[in-house]
């Protein structure tokens, strides 16, 4: 019973030492945490442009929709759909037969007008003569005057008849009236069509130089006028593709009124299209330069995030843990984005992997952005140029049995 005694309280010591270190086990593997693989970019500060975006729609500059001013068939077509013409370039052809007979007839009538008409100023002539000894009366003289003025009036009729008849003729043929594109073929060879009908034969559209036309807010107005007035405006137009660069035009059309359903002033840029980038009804995205914003903070447009407080970015800190900072974004500017306080030039910003992220993480900074199959395996490079972590740091808890040195089934020996 004594040997019992005495054994009792280093069984019990030996607990209490093993139990304060599997607690210390237990601390160790909670601090411990893996560093999040990140990309990140740089805060910039320098000069942007102010921009006004907004989605406008490409209008041909010019749009003639050509129609028969004279009935008849058509006969002949001189232009493929799709072609370029140049104005004065022959279209079509109408039949000239019925007008032509017209014209003809039209010069015949006014011929024998014609002669007609000298017939009775010479009657006229002669008769002035014997009015005058009485040889006529003044009756008779009267007449034959009247006969002869009326042939003049009748003749001048029909030189107005045979001028119709020649530009009847010449209606014919159709002709381009602008330089541009001819769109889609509506009536063909061999139709019979209607003066003025109410479908034209084809379109023409002047798509060289060409407009955009976009609307701005009201209140955006008065810096427009100001900066036009001292000078030609640029406007940019984007493609939806972003896979060719900007266009640059100017701005040449303010509307004189707001439209009063949106608030809302046209505007209307001028651009080249010498190489046919931009086509009548396209969406584009213009963008009107008004101003400049100097010593401007600019952050990559990935790094912003949106939660419950609004706008913020994570700041890789030197000590390579990261800190929430609320900002207040502007305009974008290409890949990145203006932003108001939070930041300063030169603090890195994380761009691609925020979900596993919260304040204080440590970070390892990637060249580009990790997968998520080889994030963990990825031996993360550290900013500034410091040796990469190891994946997996060695376990301090699990202590080894000096009992257990070797494992005789592995071949090992025990000492």
């Amino acid at each position: 019973m004594r040997h019992r005694r005495r054994i009792a309280p280093g069984l019990l010591l030996s607990a209490v030492a093993l139990l304060a270190g599997c607690s210390r086990a237990a601390s160790g593997q909670k601090d411990h945490r893996d560093p999040v693989p990140v990309t990140v970019g740089v805060v910039s500060r320098r000069d942007v442009p102010v921009l006004i975006r907004e989605i406008g729609t490409v209008e041909a500059y010019s749009t003639v929709a050509i129609k028969a001013q004279v009935g008849g068939q058509l006969i002949e077509v001189h232009f493929h759909e799709g072609q370029d013409v140049k104005k004065g370039d022959l279209l079509f052809r109408l039949d000239p037969r019925p007008y032509d007979a017209a014209l003809k007839a039209a010069q015949a009538q006014l011929e024998r007008d014609a002669v007609q008409l000298k017939t009775a100023q010479q009657d006229a002539a002669r008769y002035a003569e014997l009015v005058k000894k009485d040889y006529v009366t003044q009756e008779e003289y009267e007449r034959i005057r009247t006969t002869a003025a009326a042939l003049e009036a009748a003749v001048a009729a029909d030189r107005a008849a045979v001028e119709n008849a020649a530009v009847q003729l010449e209606y014919c043929t159709i002709r381009s009236p602008i330089d541009g594109r001819t769109g889609k073929l509506l009536e063909h060879e061999g139709n019979l069509v209607k003066a003025n009908a109410d479908t034209p034969l084809v379109v023409i559209n002047q798509i060289d130089p060409i407009y955009a036309s976009f609307s701005v807010p009201e209140q955006d107005l008065t810096e427009i006028k100001a900066r036009r007035a001292a000078g030609r405006l640029e406007v940019q137009a984007t493609l939806p593709d972003n896979a060719t660069p900007p266009l640059t035009g100017w701005l040449s059309f303010v509307d004189n009124a707001v439209d009063r359903n949106t608030g809302t002033v046209l505007l209307k840029a001028t651009f080249p299209n010498h190489e046919r980038v931009l086509w009548p009804g396209q969406f584009v995205t213009a963008s009107l330069q008004v101003a400049m914003k100097p010593n401007a903070l600019l952050v990559p447009t990935q790094a912003i995030q949106t939660g419950q407080q609004g706008s913020f970015v994570y700041v890789v800190k030197p000590d390579l843990t990261v800190e929430s900072r609320p900002i207040a974004p502007g305009p974008a500017l290409g890949q990145e984005t203006v932003v108001e306080g939070g930041v300063e030039a030169g603090e890195q910003v994380v761009t691609d992997g925020q979900i596993r992220l919260v304040p204080g993480v440590k970070v390892a900074v990637q060249s580009r952005p990790a997968s998520g199959r080889d994030a963990a395996a990825a031996a993360p490079a550290v900013a500034g140029g410091a040796p990469s972590a190891p994946a997996r740091a060695a376990d301090p808890t699990r202590a080894v049995d000096p009992g257990r040195a070797g494992d005789p089934a592995r071949g090992e020996a025990r000492p």
